[in-house]
């Protein structure tokens, strides 16, 4: 639907001046009104510039999934009114949530399994739905609030707000049920596009439409590569105590954080010693390391700290990234657009890498090729390497798991990673911190840092990196011999500081404005910690910079 410009003689919502529907009948949700997500309750002032949104628009399809898990913590809320819902993680266009019936899970009572919860729901959910109830938010004061929480049980709700003073809390209302206000919901419970609610491995994935495809429910994607890492996600929320933003404040008031920080980074460490024990031990001999993941996951890192563990292991490896073989402005391909394409396999020379790669195992002397980015153009390295006879390459970049890279090297002899930042804290009951926020931040930071490049150029070539992920990086993550969560617990409370002071930078006339305030709403919950605290040869130091580490 397009920006349209309205003016009305007397004081009215943005819903009341917008169609309730679009083209194809989907319901009009939301609005951007002068580069802002708002609800169609939100009061019309002057003449804003209006994007209605549906379902089938970006921001569109967040309001409309954030809704659905906002329905289902009502449900659960009702259901189980001793219990503890959590919205977790994605899994493609779904989300992954988990349900304890009862806090503390009490043995003398029986347990019941995904399947028995989700039977209760699904009834639930479909009778809200039907029901068609209004979906409102209202100011209440602070105290009124926490009261309000203290008094349900809520107890993440309740450490959020101990870390947070402002005078009045927007609250989210359906009927009996509130939730803090995070984000844009949709006007009612009714206009919510299709979902299903599958029981998944201790948990409830809630399925929905996609943006590209709004009126039916996307298939789940294959769902073991991501709770291999959830599972393990457990055993750190059961050595730390940490599980919400919330703790992750207490922590740092307490004075912890320098030990809670110690401990996620061991963690870290421990999970890449027993990969690189895999690979040690895998017959026949691995020749070759691949480790792939999204943009700002920390692959360089992760790649140079899993050489640390393979030496451990009495191997000797050589570590290359595939980002030193990009093509070069000169010769990169461009989109549909006529913008420059770094996100497509063909920004990277397979030959000239295949020819590399080949020759290291051929005991050959090689000239390895460098970048420079801040020319755009690569180089050939001054001196020869020659690899180990028994050593390993460790390939890491976006697209080290594409064939097309290492053609004419034998699967046998390759071992894959895939890492991704899934981010494991949660704000509370009802919304979450997405793996691409953080990946986001970490870039924003990052790129300021080391590339060049303002706040407003990351936002700018941010969809071209995610759409590109989706094309050429997530197709190959199930081809993995192992899978590595690259987050760190803490590392949003250093992070703030880069990352506000960035934020700040975009203003609301710029396109990047709705995306930063976004981000802002985000670290608005949580509490700044020390960079101090953070080890040399953390992943976060590669964002954050001091790393001891050379790149």
């Amino acid at each position: 639907m397009r920006t349209m410009k309205v003016k009305v003689a007397n004081p009215s919502t943005i819903g009341e001046v917008l169609p309730g529907a679009d083209e194809s009948g989907r319901p009009v949700l939301a609005a951007i009104a002068n580069n802002r997500v708002v609800p169609l309750a939100e009061p019309m002032i002057g003449t804003p510039e209006l994007t209605p949104l549906t379902r089938a628009d970006a921001q569109g399809f967040e309001v409309d999934r954030n809704s659905l898990v906002f329905m289902l913590a009502k449900c659960a809320n009702e259901l189980f009114p001793r219990g503890t819902f959590r919205v977790r993680h994605s899994v493609g266009a779904a989300l992954w949530c988990t349900l304890e019936p009862e806090k503390g899970g009490n043995s003398s009572t029986p347990q019941m399994s995904p399947f028995e919860i989700v039977d209760r729901l699904r009834p639930a959910m479909a009778e809200l739905q039907k029901a068609d109830l209004p979906i409102t938010v209202e100011p209440v004061s602070y105290q009124d609030a926490v009261e309000l929480f203290k008094g349900l049980g809520r107890v993440d709700e309740v450490n959020l707000l101990r870390h947070r003073n402002p005078p009045t809390v927007p609250l989210t209302r359906c009927g009996d049920f509130s939730a803090l206000s995070q984000t844009t919901l949709a006007p009612s419970t009714g206009v919510v596009g299709p979902y299903e609610l599958v029981p998944v491995d201790d948990g409830i994935v809630l399925n929905v439409s996609s943006a590209e495809k709004s009126d039916e429910v996307v298939p789940l994607p294959y769902v073991e590569p991501y709770f291999k890492v959830f599972r393990r996600q457990g055993v750190r929320t059961a050595v730390t105590g940490v599980e919400t933003i919330g703790d992750l404040n207490q922590m740092i008031q307490d004075r912890r954080f320098d030990v809670f920080v110690r401990t996620v980074e061991a963690l870290q460490t421990k999970e890449l010693a027993g990969i690189a024990d895999q690979i040690a031990s895998h017959k026949p001999a691995v020749r070759l390391v691949l480790l792939a993941g999204p943009s700002s996951a920390g692959k360089t890192t992760t790649a140079h700290r899993i050489c640390t563990q393979l030496r451990v292991n009495g191997i000797k490896p050589m570590l290359l990234s595939t980002d030193d073989y990009f093509v070069g402005d000169a010769r990169n391909p461009r989109d549909e657009n006529g913008n420059l394409d770094y996100e497509t396999v063909e920004a990277v020379d397979a030959e000239r890498l295949a020819a590399d790669l080949n020759a290291l195992f051929a005991g050959e002397a090689v000239h390895l090729r460098k970048f420079d980015f801040l020319k755009h153009d690569g180089y050939d390295d001054a001196k020869e390497t020659r690899m180990d006879p028994k050593g390993v390459v460790v390939l890491e970049g976006i697209h080290a798991l594409n064939p097309r890279l290492t053609r004419g090297i034998a699967d046998d002899l390759k071992f894959k990673v895939y890492l991704n930042a899934l981010t494991q804290l949660v704000l509370d009951s009802c919304n979450r911190i997405s793996a691409t926020d953080t990946r986001l931040l970490r870039r924003l930071v990052r790129d300021y840092n080391y590339r060049g490049c303002s706040p407003l150029k990351t936002f700018e070539l941010w969809p071209n990196v995610v759409a590109g992920e989706r094309k050429w990086i997530y197709p190959y993550q199930g081809q993995a011999d192992a899978v590595f969560n690259s987050s760190l617990d803490y590392e949003l409370a250093v992070l703030k500081p880069y990352a506000a002071q960035l934020l700040n930078q975009v203003k609301p006339w710029d396109a990047a404005y709705l995306e930063a305030r976004r981000l802002s709403g985000i670290l608005h919950n949580v509490s700044n910690a020390r960079a101090d605290a953070v080890p040399g040869d953390s992943i976060l130091r590669e964002t954050i910079g001091g790393s001891q580490l050379e790149y």
